[in-house]
């Protein structure tokens, strides 16, 4: 495995840790991810809800918490951490100044084009900007924006298949057809950022269902600089979400991932449950409102709170939210340390490249 830069930032070992929310991927996550070599990310989504005893009102506690996050993982690595932040949500503009006033190495955005992203970087700002985008089309589309109006463009790029976990940049069905696969988007995207080679250097990620160090040697293959990753890393001991969460991905089978409709507006992949039950039954209508985290939601026609569900399960409660988890999560059989998951990356990768 080669390392590869983002920006100005070496990342050893090619593997980014996927930003997962709400409060599954924190400091604890994120500074033992950076300690092996990869990218740690925390993400930023409903930190408001992780901080009830700061003084203010939802969006004030999201910004203390995110301060907080990333001052207790620089208390634990030196390794490279990012932020993820979706453009969605309603304060992803106050989330991205702080981050680059707290000097996280790189911030990760997605869900949406984030296409003011640069004009939030100061004369002297050390973060790196990466895009997370769904098509060749999206890709070229923020980096022709970033480069005219800002004369920027973009330090790396994720391409994000719709086999990830969470919300996917794709319509239902587009989610199975082979148009839309990661093998596909990946060299057309590696296409996009060779064509501003004669001004940046472009590293291109892939993401989506990536779960073993073949997946990573074969899209390394095709000519990604690096992968991301999610779901393998929940059942992990430094994984910030509670056993409870952890144990959904452990016991659960291939046949319990399943495609929802999220309150946001788009597909999401998640493991099913009570809560989604109960939900295609009805009876999780929110009475109200007290946060406004989503730009997109009128909870008079949503039918549940998902950032609310999504705090409760990662807090355990699973009777009250459910768990986002890529296509291949079911393959998690043990809670292992985030050390040995990057050893088993590593042998599965050298081991698969002979048959490349």
């Amino acid at each position: 495995m080669k390392s590869f830069f983002i920006g100005k930032y070496e990342i050893k070992l090619p593997v980014i840790q996927g930003g997962m929310g709400v409060g599954v991927s924190l400091n604890g996550l994120a500074s033992a991810v950076a300690n092996e070599g990869g990218v740690g990310v925390i993400s930023a989504a409903g930190l408001g809800l992780l901080y009830p005893e700061y003084k203010g009102n939802y969006m004030d506690r999201c910004i203390y918490g995110l301060q907080e996050e990333i001052r207790k993982a620089r208390e634990k690595t030196r390794g490279v951490i990012g932020i993820n932040v979706m453009v969605a949500l309603s304060n992803f503009t106050d989330l991205v100044k702080t981050a680059i006033a707290e000097n996280a190495d790189v911030i990760f955005a997605g869900a949406g084009l984030p296409l003011d992203l640069p004009s939030f970087l100061k004369r002297d700002s050390k973060t790196s900007l990466v895009p997370i985008v769904s098509s060749a089309r999206a890709a070229r589309l923020i980096c022709e924006k970033w480069n005219n109006n800002y004369g920027y463009l973009p330090d790396a790029i994720v391409v994000e298949g719709p086999k990830a976990g969470g919300h996917l940049g794709f319509k239902k069905d587009q989610i199975e057809d082979d148009s839309y696969a990661l093998e596909r988007l990946v060299p057309e995207i590696v296409e996009v950022a060779k064509s501003y080679a004669d001004r940046k250097e472009i590293p291109v990620v892939a993401a989506g269902g990536i779960s073993t160090g073949q997946d990573i040697a074969k899209f390394l293959n095709l000519g990604a600089a690096g992968v991301q990753m999610g779901s393998i890393f929940v059942p992990t001991e430094e994984c910030d979400a509670s056993y409870e969460f952890k144990k959904v991905y452990i016991e659960s089978g291939e046949q319990d991932v399943r495609i929802i409709q999220s309150p946001v507006g788009m597909p999401g992949r998640a493991f099913d449950g009570e809560f989604i039950r109960n939900v295609a039954a009805g009876r999780e209508k929110p009475r109200a409102c007290p946060f406004h985290c989503i730009k997109t939601c009128d909870y008079t026609k949503s039918p549940y709170c998902i950032i609310k569900a999504l705090y409760n399960a990662a807090k355990g409660n699973l009777k009250k939210g459910y768990a986002f988890a890529g296509k291949n999560a079911y393959m998690a059989d043990k809670i292992s340390s985030v050390k040995e998951v990057m050893e088993r990356l590593k042998a599965d990768f050298f081991s698969s490249k002979a048959v490349l």
